[in-house]
């Protein structure tokens, strides 16, 4: 039996293998049936089709519509702060092809309309690259909505390529800004590097985090990135910071008066330290957390668990590890024999 004359059926592929047929009442409008055979013969079928194509008909749907149906769904990005990045460079996107109907990306020449689009910042390749997949999120979204059948923008081309691997506070780094610096700062690179929490989790975390082990304590924190649970072994030097906040207070790291450290103060203030104190213009925050990674292996973590709480792969997470390692004499033969072994059992 054909299909009733307007539908618009898609097919999806399952991670299974099998196929799975996407029906939709016209190209662009509501999705009514799902099924695992290309034409149904479930009276039921024709039912939602016919209640389907009664309903009301929309206007066609605008780029610049598709964005703002995105930035209002369950898919839009969790934290505040991913938000706020997301919702600028879709706004940003939306306002380039504003009324172009969002079907024009099921055509092939839409890749270079978008490519071209975003080459704007081709002076700057991180934000480039970051046009482009605020983008392709949308897209892709809007595929699996069944706003669209399909869009051709999948793996833009990028000009970031940076290995940041090799960047990383060592202990000589570590005792420069000691010597100089507040204590509020020398309290913030020490749990940067002790945990390799992200700015973010850093400025949020308090001593209800602190959990008892059998052999000790350890942190447990629910990452704001990804809402992963990760537990941190405390090790004797997190320990001192932790035990010396005052008691009436439960943030562990503050600013300079003792009140709430924001994510860019954080940042900007190391900065400011690592620069009086003469050390690289290239060391940041988020550079702590392959001293962290390298001190979790020292602690008795797997390479896997460590790649894990990073979010790296594990390749990279052993690029840290070893780097830091090399250029940290004290350290050297005890991390490097514990990451060759790691790196045998597979971990």
């Amino acid at each position: 039996m054909p299909l009733p004359k307007g539908v618009h059926r898609v097919r999806r592929k399952l991670a299974s293998g099998r196929s799975r047929f996407h029906f939709y009442a016209w190209r662009g409008g509501p999705r009514f049936w799902v099924d695992d055979v290309a034409k149904p013969k479930d009276p039921d079928f024709h039912v939602a089709f016919a209640e389907a194509i009664n309903r009301p008909k929309t206007s066609i749907l605008t780029t610049a519509s598709l964005v703002d149906l995105f930035l209002s769904s369950a898919a839009r990005a969790k934290s505040q702060r991913s938000f706020a990045d997301q919702r600028k460079w879709l706004l940003r996107f939306a306002a380039h092809f504003h009324d172009a109907p969002a079907i024009i990306f099921e055509e092939r020449g839409s890749r270079g309309e978008l490519n071209a689009w975003r080459a704007q910042w081709k002076h700057s390749p991180k934000q480039h690259d970051m046009a482009g997949t605020h983008a392709v999120r949308v897209l892709n979204w809007a595929v699996e909505e069944g706003h669209l059948s399909e869009h051709h923008c999948h793996k833009l081309p990028k000009l970031y390529d940076v290995d940041r691997s090799e960047v990383v506070w060592t202990q000589a780094d570590r005792d420069a800004i000691d010597a100089k610096a507040p204590e509020w700062v020398r309290r913030l690179l020490c749990v940067a590097c002790e945990t390799g929490l992200r700015p973010g989790d850093l400025v949020k975390l308090t001593r209800a985090a602190v959990e008892a082990t059998p052999q000790g304590r350890r942190l447990r924190v629910r990452t704001s990135k990804r809402g992963r649970v990760a537990h941190i072994p405390i090790t004797p030097v997190l320990a001192d910071v932790i035990d010396s906040t005052p008691g009436n207070r439960m943030l562990v790291l503050t600013n300079a008066s003792g009140g709430q450290l924001t994510e860019h103060r954080a940042s900007e203030g190391l900065r400011q330290w690592r620069d009086k104190s003469g050390l690289s213009s290239e060391l940041r925050l988020q550079d702590c957390r392959g001293t962290a990674a390298t001190r979790l292996l020292d602690a008795g973590l797997s390479l896997s668990e460590i790649a894990s709480q990073m979010g790296w792969s594990l390749r990279h997470a052993a690029n840290v590890i070893e780097h830091y390692a090399r250029v940290s004499p004290g350290e050297t033969d005890a991390v490097l024999v514990k990451l060759e072994s790691a790196k045998r059992g597979g971990s």
